[in-house]
């Protein structure tokens, strides 16, 4: 098995169980989202005290952040899909 192949075929009859966790590639991804969220609450909170500056900064940081994390995480699942020859929208798996 190659190493950048994150699918345990050996262990399991499920296509890619505990993908988000083995597959550390996900990771960037899911880091991203994850500021996506807490900068959703600190832009909440300086539009909340009136700080519309902060709020605006926050803000674009949030959705950039989120929009990039969602096409990392997506990237690498098409990857992972690519290498089982199938695509998203196979309903094979979990």
């Amino acid at each position: 098995m190659n190493s950048n192949d994150p699918r345990d075929l050996a262990h399991t009859t499920r296509e890619h169980p505990g993908e988000a966790i083995e597959d550390a590639r996900n990771w960037p991804g899911y880091a991203l989202i994850g500021v996506a969220i807490v900068t959703l609450g600190l832009t909440l909170v300086a539009a909340g005290y009136g700080f519309v500056g902060w709020a605006w900064i926050a803000g674009i940081v949030c959705g950039a952040s989120l929009l990039l994390g969602t096409l990392l995480v997506l990237a690498e699942h098409r990857r992972v899909k690519r290498l089982d020859n199938a695509s998203l929208t196979d309903q094979v798996g979990h």
